[in-house]
């Protein structure tokens, strides 16, 4: 029933003042709208709306991940915007914090300013 309808993605945030450069700016997402509810951006035709809330605890696994081509370049180009890719003890990750999936699908994470874990990544030849 739902799998020819829209999907749309939501996130929270404590500081939309905060979290909007940071999705525009960083992350490169085209900003659609700003009001008392939520902020709202386009990622490449999936609607994201980060919710404006008092209160707010996130959650300890990927909220939002995007697939990327050459997840290196992406890694590198994100980390020198200020993005710190979260590393995992107990997952082998290279220099840049990518790991890489017994399929072969390479993932690296990190946090948006509320803490929402993100990640982006390349898929593996085997999948």
């Amino acid at each position: 029933m739902l799998g020819s309808a829209r999907l749309t993605a939501f996130v929270a945030t404590t500081d939309s003042a905060r979290s909007r450069p940071f999705y525009e700016s960083v992350l490169g997402l085209r900003f659609l709208s700003d009001d008392r509810f939520a902020l709202v951006f386009d990622s490449n035709g999936t609607t994201l709306r980060i919710q404006k809330v008092e209160r707010f605890q996130p959650l300890p696994f990927t909220a939002l991940g995007w697939q990327v081509a050459g997840i290196q370049h992406v890694v590198s180009t994100l980390t020198k915007l200020g993005v710190a890719f979260e590393r995992y003890s107990f997952l082998q990750q290279d220099g840049l914090g990518i790991w890489t999936s017994p399929a072969g699908a390479k993932v690296a994470w990190f946090k948006d300013p509320d803490g929402n874990l993100l990640s982006v990544w390349e898929s593996g030849a085997a999948e």
